[in-house]
């Protein structure tokens, strides 16, 4: 009774805030678009019409079939980021925007309907309420759907769930601070706050999200939740946070607009010449970042553990890397640490797996694991997850770069070189690990590519254009060639191994190469736009002969350059 006691004094306190008339407003000509309404926040799917058809579409699975009466429960898909978006209601309140927009009172009728229906279906604490009705991120996301509605139905039924939606996320238990939902939740506090004048909200919203801005992203703009993807997301939010103050008549603190800044940056370095964004951690590989700065440099090294490399902006053939190192896994981080990818001659060649949805699969599992990226392995060691990688060793010139990255997530130093020439073409990989240990290592090519050949410690790759790649592997210091290396594709037993998801729910048999164990240092060298790279080694000195003319780089001990 307390906590329903609580709520009731917060709702009338609303309520008498923001009038005791009970109505909505009639006729087109008194429609007023209103900044709560509109804005990038609606989704594109549903369209208004779909949901005044009985049927909401939502991550672009097949529509389902809305009654009169809302069954909260359902869950067609049984996924998780499906009911999240249903519980949410912004579909309701792409309703009242169109309303705003066409005057059709219909339309708001049926989002009123349809945002009563949920409260009266789904009281908090009540078995008969939906487990994801009051869960942190759905509240955040259903708060400025209800905020919009409210302003052109004044109801008490309304108000109330307001009230309740704002104590929830007051609720310091349920913040989630540092994360892209904790921003959801400042949003919607914010909004709840501007709306009925209620200062300790809109105050509380504003402190917490100076600190989770700080914590979320860091002073070179690096998102620190793992996943390139998220740091759009968070730049959008942002925005909207930032915006929704100078409405409310606050002023946006610099902690907030310099860190929002700063992510594009980020967000253009993570971007490949083909202007879709390499997928790392929780993205997939079809998100294609818009309208952000060019940076100056081609160059660049985040502390929080991303390296990415380029030979020119603007430029569809330039070449294009990514590494990863950093802190441990968390939030939408994979166990990626110390894995390469490599985009070249116009083409993805060596790719991350990417993402293939939140559901706790088998093949979600392995999307997230060491084996689904192109990394090293300490063969018969366990492997350590969250385990903190360091960059020990780096230099960057105009055509060459190299760097060093070591970590103990198999119990004992892995050590992996990576060295990238541009102009000719060529990525060479030393992976190093102490004597009395074995190595091992994965590669996956993109799905565009198939196998022409293996043998001879060479893998032959080529596109549907006839564009052809090679894989060198030899043993270090004897620039032997390494005999059985194994080509998979689509296997999904006794693991799996040799698939890409490229969008949502997707995924699709790619060849992924993986080498026998080795006792001493493995040199891996990619070749792109060749089927016949010579390669040769004398002393430490290596050479080798691409399409674009001759390389050679030196191995020294653990190192290349």
């Amino acid at each position: 009774m307390r906590r329903r006691t609580q709520a009731l004094v917060l709702s009338l306190i609303l309520f008498a805030t923001c009038g005791a008339t009970v109505g909505t407003a009639e006729g087109a000509e008194q429609v007023k678009r209103t900044s709560e309404c509109q804005g990038d926040w609606l989704p594109a799917t549903p369209t208004g019409p779909e949901i005044m058809a009985g049927e909401v579409e939502f991550l672009d699975l097949s529509p389902v079939k809305v009654a009169k009466d809302v069954n909260w429960r359902t869950d067609p898909y049984r996924n998780r980021s499906w009911s999240m978006v249903f519980h949410s209601l912004r579909w309701m309140g792409r309703l009242v925007a169109d309303y705003e927009n066409n005057g059709e009172k219909a339309y708001l009728d049926r989002a009123t309907e349809i945002a009563k229906d949920w409260v009266e279906d789904n009281p908090r604490g009540s078995s008969k309420a939906s487990p994801y009705a009051w869960q942190e991120h759905p509240i955040a996301l259903r708060a400025p759907a209800l905020i919009c509605l409210s302003k052109h139905v004044s109801a008490s039924w309304l108000t109330r769930s307001l009230a309740e939606h704002a104590k929830m996320l007051s609720d310091p238990r349920l913040y989630e601070k540092g994360h892209n939902h904790g921003i959801d939740q400042d949003i919607a506090l914010l909004g709840i706050g501007c709306r009925y004048n209620r200062d300790e909200w809109s105050n509380l919203a504003i402190k917490r999200l100076i600190e989770t801005v700080k914590l979320d992203v860091d002073s070179q703009g690096v998102l620190r939740e793992q996943a390139p993807r998220y740091a759009i997301y968070v730049h959008e939010r942002l925005k909207v946070a930032m915006d929704n103050m100078k409405a409310c008549g606050r002023k946006v603190p610099g902690e907030i607009s310099s860190r929002w800044k700063s992510l594009e940056g980020f967000i253009s370095h993570s971007t490949q010449p083909n202007g879709f964004m390499v997928p790392i951690g929780d993205g997939t590989a079809d998100v294609r970042p818009v309208g952000y700065d060019q940076p100056s440099k081609n160059v660049r090294v985040f502390g929080n553990g991303y390296v990415y490399g380029r030979t020119a902006w603007d430029k569809p053939e330039s070449a294009f890397y990514s590494i990863r190192f950093g802190p441990g896994t968390k939030y939408h981080g994979h166990e990626d640490h110390l894995g390469v990818t490599y985009y070249a001659q116009g083409r993805d060649v060596l790719v991350d797996v990417g993402f293939d949805s939140y559901e706790n699969s088998g093949y979600r599992r392995w999307t997230m694991s060491p084996e689904a990226h192109n990394t090293p392995a300490v063969v018969g060691a366990a492997f350590r997850s969250k385990t903190a990688t360091t960059l020990s060793r780096s230099s960057i010139g105009q055509d060459r770069q190299s760097y060093r990255l070591t970590d103990k997530a198999y119990g004992v130093p892995r050590t992996r070189s990576v060295l990238v020439n541009h102009r000719e073409d060529v990525m060479a990989v030393l992976d190093t690990v102490p004597k009395g240990s074995q190595v091992r290592n994965v590669w996956h090519f993109a799905r565009e590519l198939s196998t022409v050949s293996n043998s001879g410690g060479r893998v032959v790759v080529k596109d549907k254009a006839g564009w052809k790649a090679t894989l060198v592997q030899v043993s270090m210091p004897s620039c032997k060639p390494v005999n059985g290396l194994k080509v998979v594709s689509g296997q999904k037993s006794p693991s799996y191994q040799g698939w890409v998801s490229a969008a949502y729910l997707q995924k699709q048999a790619a060849p992924a190469v993986v080498s026998p164990a080795s006792d001493g240092p493995l040199l891996t060298v990619v070749v792109p736009g060749t089927d016949k790279p010579s390669v040769s080694c004398s002393g430490g000195k290596v050479s080798l002969e691409t399409s674009q003319g001759a390389v050679s780089f030196r191995v020294n001990g653990a190192d290349l350059s």
